[in-house]
């Protein structure tokens, strides 16, 4: 049945060219742009109502329903049940936290976080490893390969291990990965090859390799990735009794998750199924802002897919005429050239959505806000907060609108940004960080050396009461 509803199709609206959905591409061969996983829906049986998908969770037993993807099958219906690959991804929470609505200037029941770091692998790239898993069992893969600053490579490894269908092999750029996330991927037995260069180059290289020996790609230029990270929106829309929040607030690295969160709104708009669409705001670092650069300082805007690609290629120019690279302490987000950047572009066309960007600075006060008040986060997650906070300022976010932050990484993810930033600037790991330009640690934890004596700990209690 799934291949007779679910298809490939070029974004190119002047394209549009089709493609059985067993096939694999990363891109369209006939005019290079990317590809989107499409329905025949209706030869689908979606479901009159969103609420009708809650009968799942009554079902729970059966690893299709226990799925925070695939109970939703129905909206990303390109496999038959057999050839899913589930590990339990999605059991992820949308919490309310009133201290960072009030750090960031809004009411205090007005702003939620999305915790992706509950996934299986800690990060949100598990939605759609599931999703491109699966596609890769349906067309017969041996190999998968990705490029990838962490997450990825962790995501890819972990699936790799657990279906026992696959030998994962991730590219990673030299000293461009967290630590904590690199040795996930060699714990789950991944082939690890550390190049020299960026993230951009492991992805140039990853893209070349996987077309010449028949690898499966697994980056989110994969149109199935961003299937399953659909999923995320309609967590959301769940934990909210199924009404829409104003505002969607993700960090931009590959621009993936702000895809297939347009795509996603897309989809449901055109089914019925939400009464209005949220806005949504891209959430830039300094170190590496292009898609604000090319949306905001050289008017790059989707116009209905007559996007001016000239725009792009004389941007990229620049960067390499200048040998620009992406430098950010939130270094899931550390990418100069995303591979999704034209999806993403359709997105904020979608959802009248907006892209800013924030300093490094402004993303580890806001990290350690939110590890204080609510749970821990990877840098990179912390750039949605930093992002309503500047919003919110600039009024473009306004203060009793509903908000939702997607926290896209676990907190163990990047130990060591974590620990420069409280042990503070004037050591070692503070200047580290200043080579950032961070030059201040507004919500400093230090440790605090006491003497082995009971009197002396009982004094630095007292002293510090009102840390």
């Amino acid at each position: 049945m799934p291949r007779d509803i679910a298809f490939q199709k070029c974004i190119k609206p002047d394209c549009a060219a089709t493609f059985g959905v067993t096939e694999v591409l990363e891109a369209c061969p006939r005019c290079g742009n990317l590809l989107d996983v499409c329905y025949d829906w209706e030869k689908v049986p979606v479901p009159s109502s969103l609420a009708d998908f809650e009968k799942r969770w009554a079902t729970r037993r059966s690893p299709l329903d226990f799925s925070g993807v695939w109970r939703f099958r129905e909206l990303l219906p390109f496999a038959l049940p057999e050839d899913i690959v589930t590990i339990g991804e999605g059991q992820t929470l949308l919490r309310k936290c009133e201290p960072v609505a009030a750090y960031a200037g809004m009411k205090q029941d007005n702003l939620y976080l999305q915790y992706e770091g509950l996934n299986p692998s800690g990060s949100f790239k598990d939605n759609g490893m599931t999703a491109a898993f699966t596609h890769a069992r349906m067309v017969g893969a041996a190999r998968a390969a990705c490029a990838s600053t962490g997450n990825t490579s962790a995501s890819v490894a972990l699936y790799a291990a657990c279906s026992g269908l696959l030998r994962a092999v991730v590219f990673i750029g030299k000293g461009k990965i967290a630590l904590g996330k690199l040795v996930q991927a060699l714990d789950s037995g991944a082939l690890t090859l550390e190049i020299e260069g960026d993230f951009d180059d492991a992805m140039k290289r990853v893209m070349e390799v996987s077309g010449e020996e028949g690898i499966y790609l697994m980056n989110s230029v994969n149109p199935f990735r961003l299937e399953g990270q659909k999923a995320i929106m309609y967590r959301v829309l769940e934990a909210l009794a199924w009404k829409p929040p104003d505002w969607i607030v993700v960090p931009g690295g590959n621009l993936g998750n702000s895809s297939a969160f347009g795509k996603a709104f897309m989809e449901l708009s055109e089914l019925g199924l939400v009464s209005r669409i949220p806005r949504l705001a891209v959430v830039n670092s300094t170190g590496a802002n292009t898609l604000c650069t090319l949306v905001n300082n050289r008017d790059l805007r989707w116009n209905g897919g007559s996007f001016d690609d000239g725009v792009i290629d004389s941007y990229y120019a620049e960067l390499d005429q200048v040998g620009k690279r992406a430098k950010t302490l939130a270094s899931a987000i550390e990418i100069n050239r995303p591979v999704n950047l034209k999806k993403c572009l359709r997105a904020v066309e979608i959802m009248d959505g907006v892209v800013c960007e924030v300093t490094d600075e402004e993303i580890l006060d806001a990290k350690a806000k939110i590890a204080a008040s609510s749970i821990g986060c990877e840098p990179a997650s912390a750039a949605s907060v930093a992002g309503v906070k500047k919003l919110v300022a600039e009024g473009t976010i306004g203060r009793d609108e509903r908000v939702v932050c997607i926290l896209t990484g676990h907190q163990l993810k990047d130990p060591d940004v974590t620990i420069a930033y409280h042990t503070g600037p004037g050591q070692d790991v503070g200047d580290k960080l200043a080579a950032y330009g961070v030059r201040q640690a507004s919500f400093r934890n230090a440790p605090i050396p006491v003497p082995n004596d009971l009197g002396a700990i009982k004094e630095a209690i007292a002293a510090n009461s009102n840390h």
